[in-house]
């Protein structure tokens, strides 16, 4: 048949057919937009710092970065000498090393966490008390004048019986004088530590949907981090997998799930020796997060190491490779999130992070670029596959690692131009770059 030649459609189904398929899946459609909304579009920090509820102080994000630029200076002094002890190449060394430390200069610190559980550990309730009313006075006091992180929050204790009522009430006190103090600020995150039933999560959105009516907020305002850290969160008595469920439970409320390295790895009894993010019950555990997870815009993050890169340099470098590398296959795996301890984990945190996408750069807007122009190429794309390194190169813009103009020369799309092809949840949002 020539070309332009019209040609006979035929059809054998009444229209009553479509109609009526569609009636009939018309709630399914409405449960896969309400469970899978898709990635909420907002910048994800790449990091989680905690700090004891104790020590934490108006100075802590900018004591951190100082810290941190310490031991640069002391143990890794230039670019060459970081490369050598991370395995850096050449080329990445260089805009590796000064994004590290201009970084460390602006914002040593995405995410804080004021740690009223294992790092704060049991205290009398006049003590905690006063704790928490002072974290709140201090959060409110950082996002005014500036010195904040972008993100901040505490980790209460959990809702287990022996501690449920100071786990409320500290909620309670550092919510009402975050309220007190003016409202609560736009970065603020809570965490919810050791979950092991539904209920549990349920029981949480009671709390803060109480503590919205009881204050005049909207509704729904206030979400919070689920920390995984038991068996019992991944794998229900009864088969199932808990944390799917838990999800379900935070009726939309649920930001994170945050895998817990050493309280998970004690539960299901591996030794202490062993303990570590990429330690199989850690991979089989957060391979459960990850998928119970996908397309709900609930994010996952990697847990931490305790090995603190503290010593003679030979014992820091040795540190810094081990955190390096995990951050490194965290990221492989598309874990773009993890916990830091110490303020020497920053350096490599964010080495880490930057050689990811600086060395991921060329290559990615290449291929969106190719996509988008339809121009072929040796690796056939979908739709799928750039939305993927849309999201890869927004998340490197997000963190640092990449500017603005060298995406838009490489890709020739705007931000706005790869948040659309990202989501279209992004795209209605504005994210500033750090």
């Amino acid at each position: 048949m020539g070309q332009g030649q019209q040609e006979n459609v035929a059809t054998s189904l009444a229209d009553e057919v479509g109609a009526g398929i569609s009636a009939s899946l018309a709630p399914v459609d409405a449960e896969l937009a309400r469970r899978y909304p898709g990635d909420p579009g907002t910048r994800q920090p790449v990091h989680t710092v905690y700090v004891p509820a104790d020590a934490f102080d108006a100075g802590t994000v900018r004591s951190w970065g100082d810290r941190a630029l310490a031991a640069l200076d002391e143990h890794a002094p230039d670019a060459a000498s970081l490369a050598r002890a991370l395995g850096l190449s050449g080329e990445l060394a260089g805009p590796v090393y000064e994004r590290v430390r201009a970084k460390l200069e602006r914002e040593p610190v995405e995410d804080l966490r004021i740690d009223f559980e294992d790092g704060y550990g049991p205290r009398s309730d006049e003590e905690e008390d006063i704790a928490a009313a002072r974290a709140a006075r201090l959060v409110h006091a950082a996002y005014g004048d500036g010195t904040a992180a972008p993100y901040m929050g505490i980790r209460m204790k959990c809702l287990e019986a022996p501690v449920r009522d100071r786990a409320i009430r500290t909620l309670d006190i550092f919510l009402s004088g975050l309220m007190e103090a003016g409202g609560l600020p736009e970065g603020l995150v809570l965490t919810l530590p050791k979950v092991t039933y539904p209920e549990q999560v349920t029981a949480m959105v009671r709390l803060v949907e109480e503590f919205e009516k009881a204050r005049g907020l909207e509704h729904g305002r206030i979400g919070f981090e689920i920390q995984i850290e038991t068996s019992q969160s991944i794998l229900a008595a009864d088969g199932t997998a808990a944390v799917a469920r838990m999800i379900v439970a935070a009726d939309g409320r649920a930001t994170g799930l945050h895998y817990g390295t050493f309280d998970y790895s004690a539960c299901v009894g591996v030794s202490a020796a062993y303990q570590s993010s990429d330690h199989p019950a850690a991979d089989h555990a957060k391979a459960v997060m990850q998928v119970a997870a996908a397309g709900t815009g609930v994010r996952v993050s990697d847990g931490s190491t305790n090995v603190l890169p503290v010593g003679p340099t030979s014992q820091v470098h040795e540190a810094w490779r081990l955190h390096y590398g995990l951050t490194r296959r965290a990221l492989a795996r598309a874990y773009y999130q993890g916990w830091d301890m110490h303020p020497g984990h920053l350096p490599t945190r964010y080495a880490a992070v930057y050689a990811f996408y600086r060395e991921g750069l060329e290559p990615a807007a290449g291929r969106l670029a190719a996509y988008v122009a339809k121009a072929g190429g040796d690796v056939m794309d979908e739709p799928a596959t750039a939305k993927a390194l849309s999201g890869y190169l927004l998340r490197g813009l997000d963190c640092g690692a990449l500017d603005s103009d060298e995406v838009t020369r490489l890709t020739g799309l705007t931000r706005a131009e790869l948040e659309s092809y990202a989501s279209p949840r992004r795209a209605d949002l504005t994210v500033s770059a750090p």
